[in-house]
């Protein structure tokens, strides 16, 4: 697959089908998003790789936990800003919104967006969950170095014609992943990765979030125009 491609059919799929990976195809997937650039070299990304029981045993905990103890998470780092403004507050609402209407939940139906909410706890049924930490005692540039990593992994795993689903949901249930894998006391729980086969008919996988074009967010300057013929 040509990186245009990779790039281009990459999305978050929230429905995927019960197909397995093996844990050679994980592991290439990781072996090419290992070469993201990395300040000094540091590569201060780690990869828990969940599958089977293992993952099942990790969502069942979370799940019950967001009943027995509602409002008692909270993630260690601030992904969105405490008060939403222009355009950010827009753009979010209109991908919270085209993801509703693609499964018909009207947006008033609380009930239903928690529910769909909660299938992030499920890895949208993929066969295999990623969980990425970082070494807390690093400082800002390493979760630039990670950010490439993960959009790396994702890439990688179109190449094998595959899909994921980045979710930071999990970073708020850091306390149950350290219950279910061995994270170290200094690592922070950054996000987790669905890893799979789309479902193809899935109407939450029609989903095609718009971005704005370049001229909306670059500006170009000592380009002189060329005379193309």
């Amino acid at each position: 697959m040509h990186v245009d491609n990779a790039i281009s059919s990459r999305k978050s799929v929230r429905r995927f089908l019960p197909m397995g990976i093996s844990k050679p195809v994980v592991e290439h997937i990781l072996k090419v998003a290992s070469r993201a650039p990395s300040g000094n070299n540091l590569q201060p990304w780690h990869v828990h790789v969940l599958a089977g029981d293992a993952k099942q045993a990790l969502c069942t905990d979370i799940l019950e936990s967001t009943t027995s103890q509602a409002g008692q998470h909270d993630a260690e780092y601030r992904y969105y800003p405490d008060n939403w403004f222009e355009p950010y507050q827009s753009r979010r609402r209109a991908s919270g919104f085209g993801l509703y209407e693609a499964l018909g939940i009207d947006r008033n139906d609380l009930q239903a967006r928690e529910r769909q909410n909660l299938r992030n706890f499920h890895f949208f049924d993929a066969p295999v969950g990623l969980l990425i930490s970082l070494d807390r005692r690093l400082n800002t540039g390493s979760y630039i170095d990670l950010g490439m990593f993960i959009q790396n992994i994702m890439l990688a795993a179109r190449g094998q014609g595959l899909h994921t689903c980045p979710q930071a949901a999990f970073a708020w249930y850091h306390q149950i992943v350290r219950r279910h894998v061995p994270m170290a006391d200094e690592d922070i729980l950054v996000c987790g990765i669905a890893l799979g086969h789309e479902d193809r008919n899935a109407p939450e996988n029609s989903l095609q979030t718009q971005r704005e074009p370049v001229a909306a967010f670059t500006s170009f300057h000592g380009f002189k125009e060329c005379v193309q013929g």
